[in-house]
């Protein structure tokens, strides 16, 4: 191999992480309006998210069972362990996460979400013991008054149950920042196959669990409801989060997790054409010092 060949090959290895992440991106920003076409076929939230994980688990289980499953065998039971606790986040993270969507518009539900990287910090801080940097500081300061204008706003135009769709987006921010770290430390070791399926199929046991938990029916749903659940599952989930969790063996979760701010924007613009959601110019300036202040905070933790 020629030394032109060797420095192209790995001018593409660089870049791939960056397009697989974009792709990603590109496939969750239509998560939120799918979900809500769903939720008008009648598909609670807790039974959109559990089929969604069902789906996708399904769909890859048989390519995980017969290419991963020496690897399983091979965990640690610490590790093991882990991975059940990211998947746990995971469902919790959408099941706050899509049941927020009942409550408050497209755009403070996925700004909301997209908090994670401030939970990051706050993270290192009270669990690692690592001093609380400048940058961090900052943006938990300004992304507060961001949330607040926003919240603020809700409460004026949508009333307080806005307010519990924002708090239950947060949580949901909470719970997939576990996963987000969980994942960068078990991809070094783990293939991507041999990941997600532990993920994954968790997720979906845990959802269905809290769907049957609720009282929420997964069956008797339209044609319509059922399809968009397989869209999600394919898209978003399949695509976008498997696209995450690929890019976590070759780049930090604070780096993915700016990435993430792509996320927000897409979503409100798909919400203006197609929900006829266009948000007010407050929010607008709340969405961007939250967007503002996630930035200074993820760049805090690189630096």
């Amino acid at each position: 191999m020629s030394a032109e060949t060797s420095d192209e090959s790995k001018i593409k290895n660089m870049i791939r992480p960056y397009f697989v992440l974009a792709l990603g991106i590109l496939a969750v920003s239509s998560s939120s309006i799918i979900i809500l076409f769903a939720r008008a076929e009648g598909v609670p939230a807790v039974a959109i998210a559990a089929l969604r994980l069902t789906f996708a688990s399904l769909a890859l289980a048989p390519f995980a069972w017969r290419r991963a499953r020496g690897e399983w065998a091979k965990l640690a039971p610490r590790d093991f362990a882990l991975a059940l606790v990211s998947g746990v986040s995971l469902a919790l993270h959408f099941a706050f996460w899509i049941s927020s969507l009942d409550y408050t518009s497209v755009m403070s539900s996925v700004v909301f979400v997209s908090t994670n990287p401030l939970f990051v910090g706050l993270a290192s801080v009270l669990l690692l013991r690592e001093s609380l940097r400048r940058g961090t500081v900052i943006g938990i300061v300004v992304a507060g008054i961001g949330g607040a204008l926003i919240g603020l706003t809700d409460l004026g135009t949508a009333g307080a149950e806005s307010l519990l769709g924002d708090a239950l987006a947060l949580a949901g921010a909470v719970a997939v920042s576990g996963y987000l770290l969980i994942g960068r430390r078990l991809r070094k070791q783990l293939s991507l196959l041999a990941y997600i399926g532990l993920v994954y199929t968790t997720a979906a046991i845990v959802l269905l669990a809290m769907a049957i938990a609720m009282g929420a029916n997964l069956f008797g749903y339209s044609l319509a409801g059922y399809l968009l659940i397989a869209l999600l599952a394919a898209g978003p989930q399949l695509i976008g989060h498997t696209s995450y969790n690929w890019a976590l063996k070759y780049v930090s979760a604070t780096f993915v997790t700016v990435t993430l701010l792509a996320e927000p924007i897409g979503a409100t613009v798909l919400a203006i054409p197609i929900l006829a959601q266009v948000p007010s110019p407050i929010k607008l300036i709340g969405g961007a010092m939250i967007l503002a202040g996630i930035y200074f905070a993820a760049r805090g933790e690189t630096q």
